[in-house]
């Protein structure tokens, strides 16, 4: 099963090749100055999507590790991907709100929990990560 979803002008759409189940949300300062909150976002890994309208997509690259993509038109910001050497790299986060039906899929994870303001709190329990256990999982092998 596969989904869907598109920008807001539809001049970027994007097939995900496996519907998603899960959704994760990143609380760090970055993701919520792009995102104007807390990003929610669905791991799709490299080449596990694919995107009609690639060339309105443009590129910031926001990290050493990340690029944050979005479509030139409208503005929408629709990923962020990883572009730092190692088994993530190509892989993406792409933004919940984008998909054409996000029903049934549980946001499993919190990260950056440590940068979350005190304005707003999920309810429920989920995994949780600081933003130092996040970097970790990128930090080259030794």
């Amino acid at each position: 099963m596969t989904a869907k979803g598109h920008c807001l002008c539809g001049a970027v759409e994007m097939t995900l090749h496996e519907a998603p189940s899960t959704t994760g949300a990143c609380h760090c300062t970055m993701c919520r100055r792009w995102s104007g909150g807390v990003f929610m976002g669905v791991h799709v890994k490299a080449g596990a999507a694919s995107v009609k309208g690639a060339t309105s997509i443009s590129a910031f690259k926001s990290s050493d590790w990340a690029e944050r993509c979005f479509c030139k038109t409208c503005g929408t910001n629709l990923f962020y991907r990883v572009t730092a050497d190692g088994p993530m790299k190509g892989d993406m986060h792409i933004g919940l709100g984008l998909l054409d039906d996000a029903n049934g899929i549980e946001m499993t994870e919190e990260i950056f929990i440590d940068e979350k303001p005190d304005s707003y709190a999920f309810a429920g329990e989920r995994k949780t990560m600081t933003g130092a256990e996040v970097f970790a999982m990128f930090a080259p092998p030794e």
